[in-house]
């Protein structure tokens, strides 16, 4: 009484069958998720790629180290309130770097007036601050903070979502100096400061 049974009884054959077919889901489904999410990397800088090499121009964030500026971003609801901590504030950030020493003054002096409003830090000029989603660049916020008696302030549309972290950046328009900082989730405050540290 050698009965045979039916081969799709066996649970090997299952096994067999099984394993690639489950191999096969899974990668369709891995191709479908990487194709929604898109080929471009959450970064707000603008990037270079070089053969396989990603480069990005650090100029803004060395002349923020030079000049040793830094900020601190209030969050008040709507409004954003940022007010500047330390650093050259009032100097010419928009000017390359004089070289120190006794050779006086090559390009000649201007009125501190006059120098203020060529300052990407002067009280009487616009900055932009981008605000980034830590991953939904369609929620990222690029506001203009406009110049108050202390520092800028801007009113948002709606109040900004504190249940995650927003990257923060913030510069003159041209970019010639730029801070970075990180607005935790729940907080009301956070520091901008160069990228660069100080050697």
């Amino acid at each position: 009484m050698n009965e045979s049974r039916h081969p799709l009884r066996e649970p090997m054959v299952w096994l067999l069958i099984g394993l690639p077919v489950a191999a096969v889901v899974a990668g369709i489904l891995t191709v479908v998720i990487s194709s929604r999410s898109g080929g471009n990397d959450a970064v707000i800088d603008p990037v270079a790629r070089t053969a396989q090499i990603q480069t990005v121009e650090l100029g803004p964030d060395e002349r923020a180290s030079e000049l040793k500026l830094s900020a601190v971003l209030q969050v008040d609801g709507r409004r954003l309130l940022l007010l500047p901590a330390s650093g050259a504030w009032t100097q010419d950030t928009t000017a390359p770097s004089a070289p120190s020493g006794d050779a006086g003054d090559v390009t000649g002096r201007t009125d501190d007036a006059a120098q203020q409003r060529r300052d990407g830090t002067s009280h009487d000029r616009p900055l932009s601050l981008a605000l980034s989603h830590p991953t939904d660049a369609s929620r990222d916020l690029r506001v203009e903070l406009q110049p108050t008696e202390l520092g800028w302030w801007t009113e948002l549309e709606r109040p900004l979502d504190s249940r995650h972290d927003w990257l923060l950046q913030l510069g003159p328009k041209g970019g010639r100096w730029r801070l970075q900082g990180r607005l935790i989730a729940g907080q009301q405050a956070a520091r901008l400061g160069p990228a660069l540290g100080e050697e």
